[in-house]
């Protein structure tokens, strides 16, 4: 298959909603870029529409279930803090990353989801210290490309304070244009989280978030520079996109406590748990897992509790059998999969009350409180993303009503000339200068 472009970069905007285009087209290099670009501001996500699966998904063009990133955070029982899927061994199959590996060409990554001990050669993956005796700068080096890392950490690591928002970003950020500049690789990834940060604390239509959408913007316009003063920008491709949206909410669902009350979780010394049923949330969904999975007694006294539960509250607008779950791409091992109605949310905390609302003050500042989330199901109404790419390879003016996340890999890939054989989704031909 024939190369459509020399050079791929795909920026990955964290949380950018359909309801972000029209502002965004009033920014000034938001408004360029989508002059010249093809795009669908009409992308449905996938379910559990989380980063990590999502990110997964625009790499590998497959649902949740068959590319094995379910979550975000994996089940660890007992864990305040569970690790993440932060590592490529998580994903069942092939990326396109590997692929173009594969032929040769050079790859970067800065803070794409599930990259850790990957192939790619600049490699600065999205991971954190776990643990109180982890260093982040160790545990980065260790999991990513050290050397490569240890330049950016020298050069720009003073724009860093932690995890804290937008300083990484700004961090990632001038890696990036470092990287374009100096490394030119053939495909590039990058993850930028300032928008999804300024919502989960302050709310869609916050100030905040809407602040996050011009440094965006600015962003956009440094990238496009760097390309021209590169004298590589007619031979590259830009691909901005978005992962999910997110909804407001103000109201916490905490089901493991209801399921200890019944006597079906319990909790031993040093804060080891057993369980017959457990939730662990999705944030805007849940899956239900029941250890005993052929126990189809017990799963039937589970879904009367849920149901009995929601008839109180009406806190839960569907509940998924495990074949629904994976019909709609998510995880086939669990029993149930619920999703929240709007303004609710699920943790998986085992203290404290079923329901609590939230108090004002709490988001950011207690932990896993938000006011805004996202993991609903993608077809909640004014929940979809965006897609959109401009440059070489690209069919300016190009416009389609609907796709779905798992055709961003398929169309990506065709790009660079390669090919997903195992994609759930399509090439979006209707973009591409064949």
């Amino acid at each position: 298959m024939k190369k459509l472009t020399n050079r791929l970069i795909v920026v990955s905007l964290d949380g950018l909603s359909s309801l972000d285009f029209e502002y965004i087209k009033t920014l000034p290099n938001f408004s360029e870029f989508i002059q010249s670009a093809a795009y669908c501001k009409q992308v449905y996500s996938i379910y559990p529409s989380l980063t990590y699966p999502a990110h997964t998904t625009i790499i590998t063009g497959k649902y949740p279930k068959n590319h094995g990133v379910i979550n975000n955070t994996l089940l660890q029982l007992g864990n305040d803090s569970p690790d993440w899927y932060w590592h490529r061994k998580h994903i069942k199959g092939e990326t396109l990353y590997d692929s173009a590996i594969a032929k040769g060409m050079s790859t970067a990554a800065l803070l794409w989801p599930v990259t850790a001990r990957s192939k790619i050669k600049y490699n600065m993956p999205e991971i954190f210290a776990n643990r109180p005796w982890q260093n982040q700068i160790l545990v980065s080096l260790l999991n990513g490309s050290p050397y490569y890392q240890y330049r950016m950490n020298q050069k720009f690591g003073h724009l860093r304070k932690g995890k804290k928002q937008p300083d990484l970003d700004n961090f990632t950020h001038q890696s990036l244009l470092h990287t374009l500049r100096n490394n030119a690789p053939e495909l590039t990834l990058v993850h930028y989280t300032d928008l999804d940060t300024m919502r989960h604390y302050s709310g869609f239509n916050s100030v905040e978030a809407f602040e996050a959408l011009h440094r965006h913007d600015n962003r956009l316009g440094e990238i496009i520079k760097a390309l021209k003063e590169e004298g590589i920008y007619e031979d590259s491709t830009i691909v901005v996109l978005g992962d999910h949206s997110s909804l407001d909410e103000d109201k916490i669902i905490n089901l493991n406590i209801l399921f200890k009350e019944k006597g079906w979780i319990s909790q031993g010394e040093k804060d080891l748990m057993t369980y017959d049923v457990l939730c662990k949330n999705c944030d805007g969904s849940a899956y239900i897992y029941i250890k005993d999975r052929q126990n189809e007694q017990f799963k039937t006294e589970v879904r009367v509790l849920l149901e009995d539960f929601n008839n109180q509250y009406n806190c839960i607008e569907s509940i998924y059998t495990a074949n629904e779950a994976a019909e709609l791409g998510a995880d086939p091992n669990c029993a149930f999969m619920l999703e929240a109605q709007r303004g609710y949310y699920f943790l998986d905390n085992i203290e404290g009350t079923v329901i609590r609302q939230i108090q004002p003050g709490e988001a950011g500042n207690v932990p896993h409180v938000t006011i805004n989330t996202h993991g609903y199901s993608p077809f909640k109404k004014d929940y979809t993303t965006v897609f959109m790419a401009a440059g070489k390879g690209i069919r300016k003016g190009a416009v389609i009503e609907k796709m779905g996340l798992i055709d961003e890999g398929p169309t990506l890939a065709c790009l660079l000339g390669l090919e997903m054989k195992e994609a759930d989704g399509r090439v979006i031909y209707e973009f591409l200068d064949i």
